[in-house]
């Protein structure tokens, strides 16, 4: 189902600071992190979290599958996209990961022999889980209309449910908001229906 609204301003809390150690910390603690823990840079402090549940992982595979053969490869599709999971973002200061990430061909033609992309994604999509949503929606969904963004995705297993977002000028704006199981079309991948039900499938 489609829940279909004016779309209206995302409004962003203030971002939750603490102490900065030197960067150069950060990054010596990023890389000491165990294989079973992401961990991220945003706002000067590490931020570490496990490595996702079934329904989190299911619904992040299912997506990059789905968005795969029609645009990346362009079998049924318009083409023209990259998509990585789980690539690690370097933006600004600030050092992030998505759970999948999505360039167009004109912004980074091909993909680059590097551990960290500094390149800025076209869309990114954040598959929520109750220990990491309040920092999805918070801080790095600042840091991402800050550097350029254009489209944000929260991708809710437990609701069922796909939140778009797209930024204007570096703010955020909740375009659609679409649950349940039916095909449907959804910005910026909007030139074929995708099967949502393909989501939430064991």
């Amino acid at each position: 189902m489609h829940t279909s609204a004016q779309a209206h301003a995302f409004t962003l809390p203030s971002p939750r600071m603490s102490a900065t150690p030197r960067l150069r910390d950060l990054e010596i603690a990023l890389a000491s992190l165990p294989d079973n823990v992401v961990g991220e840079i945003a706002f000067g402090r590490l931020v570490t979290q496990p490595r996702p549940a079934s329904a989190h992982a299911i619904a992040s595979t299912a997506l990059g599958e789905a968005l795969g053969p029609p645009f990346r490869h362009g079998l049924h599709g318009p083409g023209g996209w990259i998509f990585l999971d789980e690539p690690e973002l370097q933006l600004g200061p600030h050092v992030l990961v998505p759970d999948l990430a999505g360039w167009r061909r004109e912004t980074m033609p091909e993909v680059p022999e590097v551990t960290r992309f500094e390149v800025v994604p076209d869309w990114v999509c954040e598959v929520l889980s109750p220990g990491t949503e309040g920092f999805d929606r918070d801080e790095k969904a600042l840091i991402y209309g800050a550097n350029g963004v254009g489209h944000l995705w929260f991708v809710d297993p437990r609701a069922r449910s796909v939140e778009v977002l797209r930024s204007q000028l570096g703010q955020w704006t909740t375009v659609a908001r679409f649950e349940g199981d039916e095909p449907t079309r959804i910005e910026p991948f909007d030139a074929i229906e995708l099967p949502l039900s393909w989501l939430w499938k064991r």
